[in-house]
């Protein structure tokens, strides 16, 4: 019996993760509030109400894909803020993880770039959610620099934010950048840099 139900809960996920990927595919050209639930279910192959087997709407569905796309990079952003006594090496190794990720994922960032500020309000909230929980562990990361000695906590969540902003809008520019020539892969590294080593710049000199 606990073998059927195993092999039932198999194919369930199996064809959640279906729903997940047709509509990464879909969501390459067009925006989640003009998504429709058949045009979902048609690229999976299966009937229209197979759908809330799985999600109560595309709303729902958008949310699923914004833990997708958001919850595993914890580690990842993390890793980039995480102490260490050489700053031009924490920057090129942020700015090489970003392009990495973009590189592996590009369905995934284009569609929080695009839903970020897009027309779904649950999924909105959810991608903010996200976000908030990153300032979060970027603030306790910074938290444990000696650099952040005399710092209070909001002015850490401030700094980690703007880690977080910058992150993001790193992402969209390699993102940009990804079926260019060289040459503007590049330039997106020099500019990530240069912005990075001007927040540097400010949180070195904040407490003067």
């Amino acid at each position: 019996m606990s073998h059927t139900l195993g092999i039932r809960q198999a194919q369930k996920q199996k064809t959640r993760q279906a729903f997940l990927d047709a509509a990464l595919v879909l969501l390459e050209e067009q925006s989640l509030s003009s998504l429709g639930l058949r045009e979902v279910t048609r690229a999976v192959g299966v009937a229209p109400t197979a759908f809330y087997r799985h999600f109560r709407s595309t709303a729902d569905l958008g949310v699923a894909l914004v833990d997708e796309a958001l919850g595993s990079l914890h580690p990842m952003v993390r890793t980039t803020v995480s102490t260490t006594d050489d700053n031009d090496e924490r920057i090129r190794r942020a700015i090489e993880l970003i392009a990495r990720h973009v590189d592996t994922h590009p369905a995934h960032v284009r569609f929080i770039a695009r839903e970020r500020h897009g027309g779904v309000q649950p999924v909105r909230e959810a991608i903010q959610a996200q976000l908030a929980r990153f300032a979060e562990e970027v603030r306790a990361e910074l938290a444990n620099d000696p650099q952040a000695e005399g710092w209070n906590d909001d002015d850490l969540l401030m700094l980690a934010h703007l880690y977080v902003d910058q992150m993001l809008s790193t992402a969209s520019l390699f993102l940009e950048a990804l079926d260019a020539p060289g040459e503007e892969r590049e330039r997106v590294v020099r500019l990530a840099t240069r912005q990075l080593r001007l927040i540097s710049v400010g949180r070195h000199h904040w407490l003067d």
